[in-house]
């Protein structure tokens, strides 16, 4: 697709971009824009974390402000160094920088517990000693008022001793916490006296065994928006309902005219696709997959392992936009966008996967003659390259049969094909496994004069193959990755269901695969067009002698057919 197409198909200004706009046309903030990017380290990044970081970091940049990283650490449980370092390379892999602007919610810690001490002394927070069951049904209904806690009326002193002795860890985990003082009749549920401080004597990877008390999200992640400048708090439609709570917590803690904005947009599902981190977690604990990069995944990591860009996930969140509305997106659209993009990007090379040996009888033996191939025909720039041509040549399995259907135009008995950038060849005769019928080998004559770009290269065939030479092919794995769930929305299922909707069909792995011997030298994550079959990336298991390939999606551009 060309730039100037590409142009075109660019969404209109989301409702997002648009307060942006009309932020800075009030002069609001003095003309600041600053977002942040809030990641909890407790797994890594998959392809709906892609579409925030492309919206915190891209506003930021095209408005010329700033965009910060901040680590939501306030579960040490859950959290874990690997988690930090994979989510910052994905964020650079995608194309943004954060530069000096790396920030943890335990940067906050000692304000944060502050703070909470300040509502305890203004009569806004108290210490609770029920247990989460208790507290939870007290809470009552969206139509029917909560009830009290009997420690809601606790003084002042009794509150801020017992919040400094749960901090010392004099009591156990899940025997106290700390709440806000607000409207038990809220109709919001958020709004009925939440949770701010639990006990969790677990160490930190930052600040080790400081602290026994740690903050809820609601409580440390506006304060964190407050302290560090944000203007523009963007986060998914599941958090509009904890606005006012948001909101009320700014203001007790506020002492001038600013305060961030928090504003929600829809979250990015996918058909056939798992997003829920924890049970995406499951799946790498029990075996169901190969690790958070297994290219199944729709980790930012497993993505990148297949084979797709940083351009086309960008491309596809720029197509399917920002909006308030939940939905979920066909994945044939992301494929669409990676072939889009694989399309001028990708060099064309030669792959056989399922090799059936075609002898062409009449050429010289011992001959070895080179032909020049175009390495991508929609970009000059990459140039050609020359392929070894010998007289015994690799075909695929598929491309030739012995009884041909209606219109097959591959090879069969008396049947003419070109071998694509060589010589036209025709079927002379063939030999089977005896025991098994089997096809083993296929012999074949050429025509000299028919060699492409010859001056008698104008004879016309109505088929053309892929091919390696024999003598000179190189050994393969190739990896064929399918959806990893079955069915169309595995999430929108019963809880413990999503495990039945794997496809087990997922994954096919296919030895005895041929490419051509320039391949010999391609690097992890180097990305090819195995002409007629698809677009493969080389995979981190590659090792000399054996090259792995993953294929990252098949020519069929389904979505785009559609959509024409």
């Amino acid at each position: 697709m060309t730039e100037e197409k590409r142009e075109e198909l660019k969404p209109s200004v989301s409702f997002i971009e648009q307060f942006i706009i009309d932020d800075l046309k009030e002069g609001k903030n003095q003309g600041r824009i600053h977002t942040r990017f809030p990641p909890e380290p407790n797994g890594y990044l998959h392809i709906g974390h892609a579409k925030a970081i492309c919206l915190d970091f891209g506003m930021a940049k095209k408005y010329g402000g700033k965009c910060n990283l901040r680590f939501d650490d306030t579960n040490p449980v859950k959290e874990d160094v690997e988690y930090i370092d994979s989510i910052k390379e994905d964020i650079q892999w995608l194309g943004f920088d954060w530069e000096e602007r790396e920030f943890y919610a335990s940067d906050y810690f000692g304000k944060l517990y502050e703070f909470a001490k300040e509502l305890i002394g203004r009569g806004l927070a108290y210490i609770d000693d029920q247990p989460a069951d208790i507290i939870s049904a007290q809470k009552g209904t969206p139509t029917a008022p909560g009830t009290e806690s009997p420690y809601r009326n606790r003084t002042i002193e009794e509150n801020l001793d017992l919040f400094e002795r749960m901090n010392k860890g004099e009591f156990d985990e899940g025997s106290r916490v700390l709440r806000a003082k607000v409207d038990m009749t809220s109709p919001n549920m958020h709004m009925r006296d939440p949770i701010i401080y639990r006990i969790i004597k677990s160490a930190h990877h930052r600040t080790g065994s400081a602290w026994n008390v740690y903050p809820m999200y609601d409580f440390a992640h506006g304060q964190s928006d407050y302290f560090e400048g944000i203007t523009h708090s963007l986060c998914t439609l599941e958090f509009e309902v904890h606005r006012p709570l948001y909101d009320w917590f700014i203001d007790q803690l506020k002492s001038d005219d600013y305060r961030p904005r928090q504003i929600e947009f829809n979250r990015l599902n996918l058909t056939y696709t798992m997003m829920s981190k924890r049970k995406l977690l499951e799946l790498v604990q029990e075996g169901k997959v190969r690790g958070w990069d297994d290219p199944r995944m729709p980790t930012i990591c497993g993505l990148r392992r297949r084979g797709y860009t940083p351009e086309s996930i960008r491309r596809f969140v720029d197509l399917i936009g920002y909006t308030k509305v939940e939905a979920i997106n066909d994945v044939l659209l992301l494929e669409h966008a990676i072939r889009d993009d694989l399309n001028i990007r990708a060099p064309r090379v030669f792959g056989v996967l399922n090799p059936l040996k075609v002898i062409i009888t009449n050429y010289p033996e011992g001959k070895v003659e080179e032909v020049t191939l175009i390495n991508n025909p929609e970009d000059e720039s990459q140039g050609s390259r020359n392929v070894p041509f010998s007289r015994e040549v690799l075909i695929e399995h598929d491309d030739f049969m012995e009884k041909p259907a209606n219109k097959y135009f591959r090879l069969a008995p008396g049947m003419e094909v070109r071998l694509k950038g060589a010589y036209i060849i025709k079927c002379e005769g063939f030999k089977k496994n005896e025991t098994t019928g089997d096809i083993e080998e296929v012999y074949c004559s050429y025509d000299p004069d028919t060699k492409s770009g010859g001056e008698a290269s104008n004879k016309k065939v109505k088929g053309t193959l892929h091919w390696v030479s024999a003598l000179h092919a190189v050994d393969a794995e190739v990896r064929l990755y399918d959806r990893l769930f079955d069915h169309e929305d595995p999430s929108g299922q019963k809880e413990d269901d999503y495990r039945s909707f794997l496809n087990p069909g997922s994954l096919k792995v296919l030895t005895g695969c041929k490419v051509e011997p320039a391949l010999a030298q391609a690097k992890p994550l180097d990305k090819f067009q195995f002409q007629r079959l698809g677009y493969f990336c080389v995979d981190y298991d590659s090792v000399p002698g054996k090259i792995v390939f993953n294929r990252t999606v098949s020519l069929k551009d389904t979505w785009g057919k559609m959509n024409k």
